[in-house]
């Protein structure tokens, strides 16, 4: 057993036979369970969760942004399937484009920094493929928050104020939703969203009179595309609007940007590891990160592997560097032949066994990507926090954790089972309330997901249209024996990838309960460009949580890490869901962090 496994966790592990959901808002889960309650399926609880947390968490992701998830359904529990929420930069959405208007970076800020919006069709998507609810049914809980009232959180109030002068000055239409007097809303009072649910009520009215429930569900996302909420979002944001490089800026998406199919489904990126399948996005997406990791891990003896430890958490962090060097130099959303021959070298046992030869006894302070016959290795810009590169820090990017720890928010993911074996986990985000100007008569703004491409030619995830960014957003399946056993992930950008590292080693090789794993004090690194603007590094840098122990943070200094404490209860919003085949038995797990993440089962 690895260290920190106490015996009693902060949540209760939970277990039952009926269904399963996890996510980082009550609500969601809640909306979640209910749906399964009632019969629903995981899909069709997913979904209702998803929308609900539209509403219950609009500062970490909203309609107009992303998502991905990955899932196996009842019907073909081994045959996992990603589902792509991610849009594609607008066909105006250049490097030339930007250039011209004198950009070095993609703006974290603003409408030119937005994709086409995909989250939305792609939960209609899923719904419609493997649901059994109707549309109105799966969005009857949004609806009713959107007209009735969430509760603020003090990270919602947070979030407002730190960008209420924007608002004020900036973005008035940002003001009047999110400050409907004028002031920061107060924690605890009810943020409503009648535009949103004007907006989830065309989407249910589409469809009606449809042939059949999948008919009306494509209605709903041909009025998605083609509809309102297209024509307000691109007739909006073509007005110029300040941007986090403190000018004006006219928004590039188009109508026509709207109305091309933004969702789809593909095959997930697979590796084997101490007897399971770890299932992930492929490299339009940080997923092989974790891929690359565990198999750089999988050479040493188990005991070598504990978070716990001083030696288990120098060779998570030097084999995070080597992963996320990888990707920047070689990710992207590539041609599929190319994808697969770079998937084929990076996740090999000759590649893995050549980096596990580069760690090193002291922590290393330099970008170092591995060698892809005939590719080039990207080199991004390498500017560390208070350089030139940092200057136009006004805006912001992902609502993530800083370098020095101090938090800024998340994301939002989402976890269900159900009792006939469907597992699904979701990761949605974008369109942050702080993204963009609020669009009028839709309660929301699009999101930001281009600041993560780079306006070079030269990198794999340069900015062309069409293509998309290479997003964070990266959920994960475990499987065994051909069977899903375990759905995780967690909000966090960068982090996303490093905080669900050190849990699988704790479940997989260390015998800890999921409960127990995101429990456990966790760590990430700060030694790689950031994935949002203004996309600077830290090399050698480690925040660490403080209950990681004073012995171990210490070890870790000596070797040459540079230290940022984090406090004791800061890294990760974790959640995850759980299937033994054998029984049917399924389980929950949440993270306590923040006092807003719950699961819930029966």
């Amino acid at each position: 057993m690895f260290t920190h496994a106490e015996d009693v966790t902060t949540r209760p592990t939970l277990t039952g036979d009926v269904g399963m959901s996890a996510s980082t808002h009550w609500l969601a889960t809640g909306a979640a369970q209910s749906v399964l309650e009632r019969g629903g399926n995981a899909v069709d609880a997913a979904v209702a969760g998803a929308f609900v947390l539209h509403v219950a968490e609009p500062h970490l992701n909203g309609p107009g942004g992303d998502m991905t998830a990955i899932f196996a359904t009842a019907d073909a529990p081994g045959e996992p399937q990603v589902l792509m929420g991610q849009g594609a930069a607008p066909q105006g959405a250049s490097v030339e484009a930007y250039r011209r208007l004198g950009l070095q970076r993609v703006p974290g800020a603003g409408g030119l920094a937005a994709a086409v919006p995909a989250a939305v069709d792609a939960w209609l998507l899923l719904l419609a493929e493997h649901g059994t609810w109707p549309l109105a049914y799966v969005l009857e809980a949004a609806i009713h928050h959107a007209e009735s009232g969430v509760p603020v959180l003090p990270s919602i109030a947070a979030t407002i104020g730190g960008v209420a002068e924007l608002f004020r000055e900036h973005w008035p239409s940002s003001a009047a939703q999110w400050m409907p007097d004028g002031q920061v809303p107060a924690t605890g009072s009810l943020m409503t969203n009648p535009d949103y649910a004007g907006v989830l009520r065309s989407l249910v009215a589409a469809g009606e009179g449809a042939a059949s429930r999948e008919a009306a569900i494509e209605a709903a996302r041909h009025e998605w595309r083609t509809g309102d909420v297209a024509r307000l979002a691109t007739e909006f944001l073509a007005v110029p609007h300040r941007h986090s490089d403190g000018r004006d800026h006219a928004g590039v998406i188009r109508a026509e940007d709207f109305a091309s199919p933004a969702a789809g489904v593909e095959d997930p990126v697979t590796i084997t590891f101490r007897g399971h399948t770890i299932a992930k996005i492929g490299p339009w997406g940080q997923g092989p990160v974790l891929l690359q990791a565990l198999m750089i891990l999988a050479g040493f003896d188990d005991a070598e592997l504990d978070p716990g430890t001083e030696r288990g958490a120098h060779l998570i962090l030097e084999a995070l560097k080597l992963a996320m060097a990888d990707r920047d130099a070689y990710y992207g959303d590539l041609e599929p032949a190319e994808a697969a021959r770079r998937m084929e070298v990076l996740l090999s046992e000759e590649y893995a066994a050549a980096r596990r030869a580069q760690l090193a006894e002291a922590a290393s302070h330099a970008f170092r990507p591995g060698v892809v016959d005939g590719v080039e290795p990207a080199t991004p810009p390498l500017d560390e926090p208070g350089s030139d590169g940092d200057a136009a820090a006004a805006g912001t990017g992902e609502p993530t954790v800083r370098g020095d720890g101090e938090p800024r928010g998340d994301t939002c993911h989402l976890d269900v089972v159900d009792r006939w074996g469907t597992m699904i986990s979701a990761t949605p985000s974008g369109g942050w309330l702080q993204s963009s100007p609020t669009i009028p008569g839709l309660g929301f703004c699009l999101g930001t997901r281009l600041q993560m491409t780079w306006l070079d030619e030269a990198s794999p995830s340069a900015l062309r249209p069409g293509r998309r960014p290479r997003t964070t957003l990266t959920p994960t399946l475990v499987l065994r024996d051909g069977e899903p056993v375990m759905a995780l992930g967690t909000p966090g950008g960068d982090q996303q990838e490093q905080w669900q590292l050190p849990m699988l080693l704790r479940v997989l090789v260390g015998g800890h309960t999921p409960q127990q794993a995101i429990d456990a004090p966790t760590l990430h690194t700060t030694s790689m460009p950031g994935s949002f603007f203004p996309r600077t590094w830290e090399p050698g840098g480690a925040v660490v949580e403080d209950r990681l122990g004073e012995e171990v943070i210490a070890g870790l200094t000596a070797r040459g890490h540079r230290i940022t404490r984090a406090g004791d209860w800061a890294l990760g919003r974790l959640s995850c869901v759980t299937r033994d085949p054998a029984t049917g038995r399924l389980g929950a797990a949440a993270n306590p962090r923040g006092a807003q993440g719950y699961a819930a089962g029966r």
